[in-house]
């Protein structure tokens, strides 16, 4: 046992898996936009900061297997992966320049609760879905109201469509839940002014639902998993190039742009990809790479601060409502966490010159770690093994295909194993300090 920093062995999946005749293979959701966002929606989709993301929400293709494998490696304890090189894990920065979303602005919370949620339909949207269950509508219902708009619409049937189009984007793509097909009305409360919603930091509340996600998702008894999957695989591929593909084109931005990629030869097992992370103690810090740098705007450095902030990640979802006793207002509840992301600039850590560079950490780090993280999953005679599959690598590696060249995905065949959708309440996510200091992300 890893001592008092791994408290969770007894309910995480990385221990019930090792015991398991058969992986569970958590099943794996996103819901890919079929055209790129109309021109004439552009500036509406500028204003609220989601043009970027609008043009990599297609053709996306999860590897389950592949997340299934980071999963194991996540810790709950310490919001962090473990591996055989310290820890890791996803950051604001990763983010910002995957997705090109707003890392810095305003939380988002303080959503207004709405008694009547087919008004606010009708008010924002134009239309009355007949599905409206708790606040959530179906993003069916969404494509098959709205289709693209042409030449003769008007500015308020654009505007329409915008909301519509990045209430999907909102619910399939970057904070997905278990439903498949659901959208919280929450999200079209914070469109009904696009320069406002332009405000928030939408990045942020994506980076704490799939902290809360994958959380989850280490309990034995899950099932399936939710939020940007997408960032996910391709954080693990660009941080750790043995898993990725080949690619032999210039990168683009954001990061997560599909282009075309040689899948061959890529591990494509569970056995494999969990034998690789523990085998390679090798990483990346894809972001200083010139022809990664010189494809993002210069305009994502200018406040590199907003990476480094140490505080809570806020991410307000719908309020619990207890018919039985007084409704959970998360805003009041949670107004500490939020005060602090608020003020988050008073909270840039400081440190001293890392003294080892090549160890991205104090001397005394790594063999703390080793007693008391949880660097390895196989034992030293499984770690022996050799992968099946070998192969050349060359190329800036980037984790998806062209458009044209993959369809819409929706995840895997699920592998043996309980079944129970996780339903977890709205709080925020933090991760707890650790010492004496781990691996710089």
């Amino acid at each position: 046992m890893a001592g008092e920093l791994i408290r969770l062995d007894n309910k995480h999946i990385s221990v019930e898996q090792m015991k398991m005749s058969i992986d569970r293979v958590l099943e794996c959701y996103i819901r890919n936009m079929p055209n790129p966002p109309s021109p004439l929606i552009e500036n509406y989709l500028q204003e609220a900061g989601f043009w970027h993301v609008a043009m990599i929400g297609r053709g996306c293709k999860l590897d389950p297997k592949l997340i299934i494998a980071l999963i194991e490696k996540w810790r709950p304890e310490t919001h962090t992966f473990h591996l055989p090189c310290g820890e890791c894990t996803i950051t604001l920065q990763d983010v910002h320049l995957q997705l090109g979303l707003s890392v810095d602005g305003y939380a988002v919370t303080r959503s207004a609760s709405s008694s009547d949620w087919s008004a606010v339909c009708y008010e924002l949207l134009g239309a009355i879905p007949d599905y409206i269950n708790g606040g959530r509508i179906q993003m069916g219902w969404l494509r098959d109201i709205f289709p693209e708009q042409d030449n003769d619409s008007t500015e308020l049937e654009r505007i329409r469509y915008a909301r519509a189009y990045i209430l999907e984007i909102i619910g399939g793509y970057l904070m997905s839940d278990l439903s498949r097909n659901l959208v919280h009305l929450r999200c079209l409360l914070k469109l009904v002014d696009f320069r406002a919603a332009g405000e928030l930091s939408w990045g942020s509340a994506v980076l704490a639902n799939l902290y809360k996600e994958m959380c989850g998702a280490t309990l034995p008894n899950k099932a399936k998993i939710g939020g940007c999957l997408s960032l996910l695989q391709s954080w693990a591929r660009f941080r750790f190039p043995f898993l990725g593909p080949r690619v032999d084109h210039p990168y683009t931005f954001p990061l997560i742009t599909s282009r075309s990629a040689s899948y061959v030869g890529i591990p494509n097992s569970l056995e494999d990809i969990r034998l690789l992370l523990d085998q390679r103690s090798d990483t990346q810090t894809p972001y200083d790479d010139p022809a990664i740098r010189v494809v993002i705007p210069d305009e994502y450095f200018q406040n590199p601060n907003a990476w480094h902030v140490k505080v809570p990640l806020v991410f307000d979802e719908e309020h619990k409502v207890d018919l039985r006793l007084l409704n959970m207002d998360c805003p009041r509840y949670w107004s500490g966490y939020i005060d602090m992301w608020e003020n988050r600039y008073d909270y840039i850590p400081t440190r001293e010159p890392i003294i080892v560079p090549e160890l991205a950490c104090v001397p005394e780090y790594m063999p703390w770690f080793r007693i008391h993280g949880k660097p390895y999953l196989l034992s030293e005679e499984q770690r022996r093994r050799q992968i099946r599959v070998q192969r050349e690598r060359r190329g800036p590696l980037n984790p998806r295909r062209r458009d044209d060249e993959v369809g819409p995905s929706t995840a895997p065949i699920q592998s043996a194993g309980p079944s129970t959708a996780p339903i977890q309440s709205a709080s925020p996510s933090t991760a707890p300090p650790q010492s004496p200091g781990p691996t710089v992300q």
